[in-house]
């Protein structure tokens, strides 16, 4: 990672270039070299071919960019991290739990749990990694108004004793899991790293996840550095402003930098993305389920993960893991209860 300093180094950055580049997130040779001529002449206001020649001296500096070995790509696959639903049906079958450095879909039509899942993550990923969690802080990027502190506090108190009397230890707050003292102090202490913000359109949840990226480089060497990135829903504001099929290529294509954006934030601070997709009817189908993801082929191929959540009887729910890179398809089970979600 280069200092701020650095940046001037690069052939065509004066201070107030380095300055414009900086005050919009590019503030290392790392993510100046992921960013397309683009993006960077607009941000940077200089010509296409400037930034191009940016880009490429900041690939360099940063060793970025080239071929390497299967071994290399193995070593860093050994720090993605896996947070666990701890529901031990769901965990296995998504291969040990939601990779960070991909973007894991859930979609499923309404009332299916999707925020349940989104909350609950925002829970786990802050617990210690001996009890499934990934140690770190949650941004949360809410676009349907879903948020609910008070759902964090159940959550909480709904843990497995043993976790909670781990994460207690690990935040070194006196108690155990039936000390109302103690349990107040884990979930006050649990909310303040939780960075919840309300995207009201789509150009602004469009912002929010450049600021994301901010969080993260903020916190990027704190005790508890962000390990999770939620958007609830990815497609709803899209959807709403951008209707027929006239608009469908402006808003496929703004839909598909959004979705580089939130990668980037998990790709660079190796962090979960995970966003909550809606379905509609294909009447097309005349076998099975006709109800399909909206968002299209771009999404479809964004998404590292893809899971369709529907309902069953009573508080239960079928996961189904749709597309996956190296895992089979498969189904789970879990229950959507008040205190969390929970095996069958």
């Amino acid at each position: 990672m280069a200092s701020d300093a650095d940046l001037e180094d690069l052939p065509g950055v004066g201070p107030a270039t380095a300055e414009k580049l900086r005050e919009n997130g590019y503030d290392s040779y790392q993510s100046i070299a992921v960013a397309s001529p683009g993006e960077l002449s607009n941000t940077a206001d200089v010509g296409e071919s400037s930034a191009a020649d940016i880009i490429q001296a900041a690939r360099k500096a940063a060793d970025i960019g080239g071929f390497e070995t299967g071994s290399a790509v193995l070593a860093r696959r050994e720090k993605i991290g896996k947070l666990k639903f701890l529901i031990d049906e769901l965990d296995e079958m998504l291969g040990g739990g939601v990779e960070t450095q991909s973007i894991t879909e859930v979609y499923g039509e309404f009332g299916a749990g999707k925020s349940q899942i989104t909350h609950q993550l925002a829970v786990n990923v802050q617990l210690p990694q001996e009890v499934g969690g990934l140690g770190g802080r949650c941004i949360f990027i809410d676009s349907e108004d879903t948020f609910r502190p008070e759902r964090i506090d159940e959550m909480v108190r709904g843990l497995p004793e043993e976790v909670i009397d781990a994460t207690l230890d690990d935040r070194e707050i006196e108690g155990t899991a039936d000390d109302e003292e103690a349990l107040v102090a884990l979930v006050d202490d649990m909310l303040d790293k939780i960075h919840v913000a309300k995207a009201f359109n789509s150009n602004h949840q469009i912002l929010l996840a450049e600021k994301a990226k901010e969080i993260a480089k903020e916190y990027e060497d704190d005790e508890y550095p962000v390990r999770l990135l939620c958007v609830d829903s990815l497609t709803a504001h899209f959807r709403a402003e951008y209707v027929g099929r006239g608009q469908l290529a402006n808003r496929q294509q703004k839909l598909n930098k959004h979705l580089h954006d939130l990668d980037k934030v998990g790709n660079l601070y190796n962090a979960a993305v995970l966003v909550t997709n809606q379905v509609q009817s294909n009447p097309d189908a005349f076998f099975g389920d006709p109800t399909k993801p909206i968002g299209g082929n771009i999404l479809g191929h964004k998404s590292t993960f893809r899971m369709y959540l529907r309902k069953s009887k009573g508080d239960k729910r079928i996961v189904k893991l749709v597309d996956a890179p190296n895992l089979p398809d498969g189904e789970a089970v879990m229950r959507v209860q008040g205190v969390g979600l929970k095996p069958e």
